[in-house]
Parts: C-alpha cells; structure tokens; sequence
C-alpha cells in the first residue's frame, strides 16, 4: 500500500496536517482549499497528507488535483477500507513535521483554531480539541439524542480508563511527533473508538495532554454508533493494560 508522493523539500517541515478520508469528494475540495488559503498565515512549513481509506469514490482524483497548487500535499492509498483509526495511524506514522494535527476531513473544527493546539505544544506533548469545555463555542449541534450519547460515552471512558478528559471524540489533534510516536506504533483500535486509545496510551507513557476548547459546528454526514464504540475501546485497552 504505497501512497503517491507530492513535492517534497529535505528540511523536516515544521507541521503536518493528516486528514483521513472515505468517500471525501464532495467536502474534501472545499476543505483543502480553506487550509491551503490559512496556511500562508499560520506561517509555518506545513505539509498536508490525506489518507484516502479506500473509497469508492473520486477521493483519490480530488487530492491529486490540488498538488498543482499544495506541492507539500501528499496522497496515501489504502487499497481497501481499514477505517478512521487505521487510516490517522498511518497518516501519523508517515508524517514528517515536528508537530502532527490530524482533522477530519469536513473541518467541523475550523483549520483556523489549529495555533491554540499548536501554542499548546510548547508545553505539552499532547493537546486535543474539545467540544465540550466551552459548548458555547459549538455553531451547530448535534441532535438531542447524539449529544446525550456522547455525554454517556465520555462518562463510560472516564470512569472505566480513567480518563480526565470530557471530549476524547472531537477529531482535532495535535502531538510533538517524536515522543508521540510511540502512541501509533502501540495503537490497535482501526475504526471509531481509537481516540480514547491514543489518550490511554499517552497515560501510559506519561505524556503530557491537555484539552482545548475549540470552535465546532456538526456535519451531518457523520455515522458513529457510541455504544459500539465504547465496548470495542474498554476491551482493547483493557487487553493492553
């Protein structure tokens, strides 16, 4: 499973920004094209690698035609779908930037809050976005019953892998690459859940996280079952304890 290299300098770029993505190619355009317009002002060496997990549409196409004007975009290639926590593992481990952020590839949290995780990263090793410190923040919610399912599955994390966080879900991370390399070599979880992993082995580890209240709005496209979700986590990380 090769991935199809962008133009590359040799100097280890400053960013990486790994956006996984299955069926990406209606919102994937609009999505690179808002980081490609941001990434002047962030002012860093940033390369972005997207992760196509084996869609079945024109994903692959999509990403492609913007090389022409990201020459630091890079496209891997799943060649079947392995899922979301298969496809940031491997996106993380193929980065090459001093700090990593992966995002999901709707931008539910707007590219433009990437320096708050960022700042973070001269402290700590981890900083996660979080929906859930500052809800205000949240332009569009989720329905009554998602967001009352999401509630009961951070309760679930808290309380069975001791986690402090309250939003282990929301898809905008960031890590110091090499210390945190570890995390990725160790996760196992492939699909939705791999979150909670991430921050259990970063426990683990002794790494230190921290959340981050970030801008949010929900993307309708979104398929997550919590319950599922919470039972596949609990019993990974309980093998691994």
């Amino acid at each position: 499973m090769e991935g199809t290299p962008g133009a590359m300098s040799s100097a280890v770029p400053d960013l990486s920004i790994v956006i996984p993505s299955y069926n990406e190619e209606l919102r994937l355009p609009a999505t690179l094209e808002q980081i490609a317009n941001y990434l002047p002002s962030l002012g860093k060496d940033t390369e972005i690698l997207v992760v196509d997990d084996g869609s079945k549409d024109r994903t692959a196409e999509v990403t492609e035609a913007f090389r022409k004007t990201v020459p630091s975009l890079r496209l891997i290639s799943n060649t079947v779908n392995r899922g979301k926590g298969f496809s940031v593992r491997r996106g993380m481990r193929e980065a090459r930037g001093r700090s990593v952020l992966f995002t999901d590839a709707d931008l539910s949290a707007p590219i433009e809050e990437a320096p708050k995780l960022l700042k973070a990263l001269e402290t700590y090793d981890v900083a996660i976005g979080s929906r859930a410190l500052d809800r205000s923040l949240i332009s569009v919610h989720e329905s009554r019953f998602r967001e009352f399912a999401g509630i009961i599955f951070n309760t679930i994390v808290r309380v069975i892998l001791r986690l402090p966080f309250v939003d282990t879900q929301c898809g905008f991370k960031a890590f110091r690459r090499e210390p945190c390399q570890i995390l990725f070599e160790q996760q196992r979880i492939e699909r939705f859940g791999f979150d909670p992993e991430l921050l259990y082995l970063a426990r683990h580890h002794v790494l230190r996280t921290i959340e981050i209240p970030v801008r949010w709005g929900h993307s309708p496209a979104t398929k997550v079952n919590m319950f599922a979700t919470a039972f596949t986590c609990f019993w990974t990380c309980s093998r691994s304890a």
